[in-house]
């Protein structure tokens, strides 16, 4: 199973961030990206150590014959269609998109790996674990083997508030 993360707190192109996510869906096809689900999306507080505004984030599961690093380019060309400019850390965005998990795949942080799986933070955020859930409900951290429902119990209330249904 794969697992992208889509957040964006700017405006793009297409508008709003959650009608950046459904123009960019649609084209994952043209990617060799095939979307299976996609989670509600969620308005959420920015995570960041700047004062910025609410993004919206989601989780889809996708399905690839792209290796990783290649799936991690891919998803960088999207990025860069949709506006995405990289020029520091925590900056708002109009589109982020990063793999969660590549099929249980472990990829610690190395000098020459740049995709560091699963994602290092990925237990740690309730943006990222309440679409996670929706999409893969019985998903289990490959490092860890903790279940998704037990990392989201984990959460304080606080943090799972700040993560609030799209309407």
């Amino acid at each position: 199973m794969i697992l992208v993360a889509l957040g964006a707190n700017l405006p793009g192109s297409w508008g709003a961030p959650e009608a950046s996510f459904k123009a960019a869906l649609e084209q994952f096809p043209t990617y060799g990206l095939h979307v299976e689900a996609i989670s509600p999306f969620y308005r959420t507080r920015a995570v960041t150590p700047y004062a910025q505004p609410d993004f919206v984030n989601a989780v889809a599961r996708i399905s690839t014959a792209l290796a990783p690093s290649a799936l991690l380019a891919q998803l960088h060309r999207i990025e860069a269609a949709f506006g995405r400019v990289r020029e520091q850390r925590w900056e708002e965005r109009t589109l982020d998109l990063d793999i969660l998990d590549f099929d249980g795949l472990i990829q610690p942080e190395g000098a020459a790996n740049q995709l560091i799986l699963p994602h290092p933070r990925l237990s740690d955020r309730a943006f990222v674990l309440v679409p996670l859930a929706d999409v893969a409900p019985n998903w289990c951290h490959p490092v860890t083997g903790v279940a998704v429902s037990k990392l989201l119990g984990a959460l304080t209330t606080q943090d799972r508030e700040g993560v609030a249904p799209l309407l």
